[in-house]
């Protein structure tokens, strides 16, 4: 007769759940490590002008100045719109095409799959300069340089690659029986993917709105390549027109960051548990 394990006391679990405190303290020191370029942000957006070069500097803003959010409202908003325009255009082009895309490689068993997963897998690799200088020479001759759209495109060719791999890593998971279904109440492929696969993607389809609208917004490389002289140009540049040859507006350019980091910082806080879904989505399959 074999005796029955003693179950664990509360105090054994206890001390099982409790992490070393050198664990806890090492975490809580690579936490701030990460987040000081932050807080040194914000203390230089609200640092006076005259105590910018101070040294040593100053730790914390001991005679703050709201000096540089007033040229962010008075000079900035015109960019902080066109960032937003350009944004919202890259989440509304990435999705139109990831998602297609990613239902016909998963479920429509398109000939050579492999083969486009593997060139999507190549695009993603290829260095942001390398494709500025290309759309740098069609945009030459297609009359498109200095415009939002052009902007649109080419910061979409960046997005589009991984929305149809996350597409196709989770719409491959989707049961096959719902999709039975569909053609047996006689729904084609395009309206099987608009009424049942597209719904079910919910939690994919905001991860990769979600990356495409924070390339776009922090996009530098495509903006300073073919937006340089436009009439609308996007906050990373506006914020790059303000270092000068003989001054450079400290404050000014912190205080630009730091409210330019409050709309990605609100779209990661609201959409991380769908976010967390959607990459790990398609990763097991029963």
């Amino acid at each position: 007769m074999t005796s029955r394990p003693t179950p664990p006391t509360r105090s054994t679990v206890r001390r099982t759940a409790r992490k070393p405190a050198w664990k806890t303290a090492l975490g809580v020191f690579f936490t701030l490590v990460m987040l000081f370029p932050v807080y040194w942000m914000v203390n230089v957006s609200f640092t006076q002008t005259r105590d910018l070069r101070a040294d040593p500097p100053h730790w914390f803003p001991w005679d703050p100045t709201f000096e540089g959010y007033q040229a962010v409202f008075s000079q900035q908003l015109p960019a902080l719109g066109t960032s937003l325009l350009i944004g919202l255009g890259c989440v509304v082009l990435t999705v139109a095409i990831a998602a297609p895309a990613g239902y016909a490689l998963a479920l429509l068993h398109l000939r050579g799959g492999r083969t486009l997963n593997f060139l999507l897998l190549v695009a993603q690799m290829i260095p942001a300069v390398v494709m500025a200088m290309g759309f740098y020479a069609v945009y030459n001759n297609l009359g498109l340089l200095n415009t939002v759209g052009g902007l649109i495109v080419a910061d979409s060719t960046v997005a589009v690659p991984f929305g149809v791999l996350l597409y196709t890593a989770f719409m491959s998971g989707i049961p096959r029986e719902l999709l039975q279904a569909a053609r047996v109440d006689g729904a084609g492929a395009w309206r099987t993917f608009r009424s049942v696969v597209l719904p079910v993607s919910r939690n994919s389809t905001l991860t990769v709105a979600l990356f495409a609208f924070l390339w776009a917004w922090s996009d530098f490389i495509f903006a300073s390549t073919l937006n340089r002289n436009g009439d609308l140009i996007p906050i990373t540049l506006s914020i790059y027109n303000y270092i000068g040859n003989n001054t450079t507006q400290w404050n000014a350019i912190m205080a630009t960051a730091v409210v330019a980091s409050v709309p990605a910082a609100i779209l990661l806080v609201v959409a991380q548990r769908y976010v967390a879904a959607g990459v790990t989505a398609g990763a097991v399959k029963d």
